[in-house]
């Protein structure tokens, strides 16, 4: 049975987030959800980098698997992402150069991020054909776009004063992240992509 990709696009944003149901990006998920605005400019980059990426790497998966040589395809993947991104800034840096210095430190972060790794092992698991691996891709991104700004707004909105202190920073982070979790579950009758 083929899955159109439409529905893949809007479970992988609800249904089969990331963030939520998988919980890859963790790392730079806690750490940069502060603030609204650098959480809004991350998740514009992990999108359009996860997009591009992804599609990139189904190109050199086929590649591969037409050499024999599927078994390399993780060291493959992370040179694809890692290649991407500094490209991407290079021309950030050359070109749009406050766009740069806003995202600063958060453009080699997105290197690291396992949930953009993920997405191009999953789209290999799952077998998916080029159409549905780039509304995947893109989904994804919207996705850890949606829980990353969702989670920096509630943290702003969270006054850490009157918080006792073994609740303060990771700890009220990842108690929210697990409500915010069971509130997409409340998605998984609609439509479920595992």
């Amino acid at each position: 049975m083929t899955i159109h990709p439409l529905v893949i696009f809007f479970a992988s944003i609800f249904t089969s987030n990331m963030i939520f149901s998988n919980f890859l990006g963790m790392c730079s998920f806690i750490s940069v959800s502060k603030e609204v605005e650098t959480a809004t400019g991350l998740g514009i980059a992990v999108t359009f980098v996860l997009t591009v990426t992804t599609i990139l790497n189904y190109f050199v998966y086929k590649l591969l698997i037409y050499f024999n040589l599927e078994y390399l395809r993780f060291i493959v993947f992370i040179i694809v992402i890692a290649a991407f991104v500094q490209v991407l800034e290079m021309f950030l840096e050359r070109y749009i150069e406050n766009l740069y210095y806003a995202l600063g430190i958060f453009l080699p972060l997105i290197t690291v991020n396992c949930a953009i790794l993920g997405v191009s092992l999953f789209m290999v698991i799952r077998e998916y054909n080029f159409l549905q691996t780039v509304f995947f891709g893109m989904g994804s991104g919207i996705g850890w776009a949606l829980a990353i700004i969702s989670m920096a707004g509630i943290r702003s909105r969270v006054n850490e004063n009157i918080l006792p202190e073994g609740l303060r920073g990771a700890p009220i982070t990842l108690i929210i992240t697990g409500i915010m979790a069971l509130a997409f579950i409340g998605f998984s009758g609609i439509v479920q992509i595992s």
